[in-house]
């Protein structure tokens, strides 16, 4: 994928990644793809999706593209693309999958993981040292 991949989950710092890289993808004039990766439930027998997965999958995608939508409209002019995708599997190996062909991966620094009082979350840490391009981790406000 050409252009930036923002990685989204729902929580506030996702939110304000999607914000600054949406505004990015416009100010470079390049298409921004919007990711939501529902972790897989994973068996001895490695990721398998559980019975209400394409529901789930299909209720996030749809959300994410609201998400993408309300970023999108705040901005002066848009990117010249907007895709938004929703999968399952590991939220990191996801997004450097994604991020292949991609100019630029942004995440959050933290996600809506249960470790409140750390800088970095584990997908934001992984991301930053395993992705094949430049990464950008949006920080919250100080």
């Amino acid at each position: 994928m050409a252009g930036i991949v923002v990685g989204v989950d729902g929580s506030e710092h996702s939110e304000r990644a999607l914000d600054w890289a949406a505004q990015e993808a416009s100010l470079r004039h390049v298409p921004l793809t919007v990711i939501n990766v529902f972790p897989a439930v994973t068996s001895y027998w490695g990721a398998v999706p559980y019975t209400d997965a394409e529901l789930d999958i299909e209720q996030a995608r749809h959300e994410v593209q609201m998400l993408a939508d309300k970023a999108v409209g705040r901005l002066a002019g848009p990117p010249p693309a907007v895709t938004v995708q929703a999968t399952y599997g590991s939220p990191a190996t996801e997004l450097i999958s994604a991020a292949h062909d991609a100019e630029l991966l942004v995440v959050g620094c933290r996600g809506s993981g249960g470790f409140a009082r750390l800088l970095l979350g584990s997908v934001s840490s992984q991301v930053a040292h395993h992705a094949p391009c430049p990464v950008v981790i949006v920080r919250e406000p100080s």
